[in-house]
């Protein structure tokens, strides 16, 4: 299939999403939809909103209002869409959180449990395959992200681009409908980020849905189909990369890019 083709299909759709913390209004009323199989770069400066945003879409947080579809799956928040019992409403949120894979800034790997552990647990006691079944997978994942030599270290052992693409494979290992990446090379040192963006990459190149929070501007010029630009909680940029790179009606876009680049 390609990426033309996926595009007629939505996967994820985002409708006035209105996330606050205290007083504190951290998402303004957020739209947006994602077509199955495009990359959508995520970019802002701190405070933003973008991680907020990821994490208010695999449902880590609940907002305040608003309504999130993920792979035909919906879930409201607040009066104006929570129309589902809340037995209901607790399943969608699960599937939700099944279907979009996570991978942190800082990697969350179980410390005491090997590389191959850590892939195979959640498959196991969420998905509900057999140990079998679950060490094939891993290894597979293991060897497309080059850790398969890896698979019996443990967490400690390894350098922190290696702990981020285990992490990847984990949420690769839960078969999810979408990736979303937070800020997945932030944690590390510069020498180790391209071992992680060359994954990114790769996926990109399968054709996988995903939402990737960043700061490495050249790599989201070079993977996205869409770069979205968050500021103080409101898209203030949305489009392919050509268009807002080259043509920015923002001139808060044009300042944040004058302080990146």
């Amino acid at each position: 299939m390609t990426k033309l083709q996926a595009a007629k299909t939505p996967i994820i759709h985002i409708e006035a999403l209105h996330k606050s913390f205290g007083p504190l209004e951290v998402l303004k009323g957020i739209t947006l939809s994602a077509a199955e199989g495009q990359v959508i770069c995520i970019l802002g400066s701190s405070g933003s909103g973008k991680s907020t945003l990821l994490r208010c879409v695999n449902l880590l947080e609940q907002p305040q209002s608003g309504q999130i579809t993920v792979d035909g799956e919906t879930v409201g928040f607040g009066n104006s869409f929570d129309v589902t019992n809340a037995a209901e409403k607790r399943r969608r949120i699960q599937r939700i959180r099944t279907a979009t894979g996570m991978v942190f800034q800082n990697f969350h790997l179980w410390s005491h449990k090997t590389v191959l552990q850590n892939v195979i647990e959640a498959p196991i006691h969420v998905l509900g395959l057999s140990r079998d079944e679950a060490i094939s997978d891993a290894e597979s994942l293991l060897e497309k992200v080059g850790l398969l030599d890896k698979r019996d270290q443990y967490p400690a052992m390894l350098s922190g681009g290696q702990q981020q693409r285990a992490a990847i494979a984990r949420a690769l290992a839960m078969k999810p409908r979408v990736l979303l990446f937070d800020e997945p090379t932030s944690a590390l040192d510069p020498e180790l980020v391209g071992e992680v963006l060359k994954v990114i990459r790769d996926l990109a190149q399968e054709g996988r849905t995903m939402l990737v929070v960043t700061h490495e501007v050249g790599f989201a010029r070079e993977v996205a189909d869409r770069i979205i630009f968050l500021h103080q909680g409101v898209i203030e940029e949305d489009g392919p990369p050509a268009e807002v790179f080259g043509n920015s009606t923002s001139a808060r876009f044009r300042q944040f890019i004058s302080r990146v680049s």
